[in-house]
């Protein structure tokens, strides 16, 4: 475990942005291994204060030194915060003082307001989108399929699920997604339920090698997991989608972030 770096991740509200903008960076280095502790909802000196204490600790008694991400928004907190001895590297402070002097107006500098409730209307909208995703999941219901912005259609195991929780709960989309099953792959049709939105649907597919490697996990030794099933079916898919010119992303080395920009910039050129 001596290789191991300890990164922790600080803010007084979820700290959601610290892990995000931490780990754009780490991920810059593949070779080393890290250790990764969230501690959210910083909310006063003292608890900010004990914070700096566990820190400390860490650097007198771990082998390498950590290092410390935080998006604090008060300015007491995040003054406590910078008096531990680990390197710290302050997301908010570095851009804010930035933002503030092109806009000529200070910034409130309040906890909470990233992923806070904010715009009730805004908020409620994104709540609707989830409870509309949740609903629809892998062909769950049918039922208002007209109102979903994006339908994902995909044979099981693809990504449809957190690609579509992704995008509700990020981007506030109605998003339902459907599975591709073996009567599908019969002909080259889409699914009969989606097959009047083929405007609003787009294909998931990933490696045969990828998709085996998923599905063992689930049920080991099947003929559902076998390669040969799996090259079967997105060879069958792909035909579909090819069919019907689906926007198609390919899931198998892309993580749900990158596939869902991908699935919003396409949408930007069709609307």
């Amino acid at each position: 475990m001596d290789d191991v770096v300890p990164v922790y991740f600080l803010s007084d509200s979820t700290g959601i942005s610290a892990e995000t903008m931490g780990n754009a960076l780490l991920i810059q280095f593949p070779a080393l291994r890290f250790e990764r502790t969230l501690i959210p909802f910083i909310s006063s000196v003292d608890e900010a204060r004990q914070v700096v204490a566990r820190l400390d600790e860490a650097l007198d008694t771990s082998p390498r030194t950590p290092l410390v991400f935080t998006t604090a928004a008060s300015e007491e907190v995040r003054l406590e915060l910078r008096k531990t001895r680990c390197p710290l590297i302050d997301f908010f402070d570095l851009h804010m003082q930035q933002v503030e002097a092109i806009l000529e107006t200070p910034g409130e500098r309040l906890a909470a307001r990233l992923h806070g409730v904010g715009d009730i209307k805004r908020y409620n909208s994104r709540m609707q989108a989830i409870e509309y995703t949740i609903e629809h999941d892998d062909g769950q219901s049918v039922r208002s399929l007209d109102k979903a912005d994006v339908i994902l259609v995909a044979p099981s195991r693809c990504g449809k699920t957190p690609t579509a929780m992704y995008l509700a709960l990020q981007h506030g989309l109605f998003v339902a997604n459907y599975p591709i099953v073996e009567e599908d792959l019969e002909v080259t049709e889409l699914p009969r339920p989606v097959r009047h939105l083929r405007e609003r649907c787009f294909g998931l597919i990933t490696s045969p090698q990828r998709l085996s490697a998923v599905r063992q996990e689930r049920r080991p030794g099947s003929q559902y997991a076998s390669l040969e099933q799996c090259t079967f079916e997105l060879r069958r898919t792909q035909a579909m989608f090819n069919r019907h010119h689906l926007p198609v992303v390919d899931s198998s080395t892309k993580s749900v972030e990158e596939i869902s920009t991908m699935i919003l910039q396409r949408l930007k050129t069709m609307r």
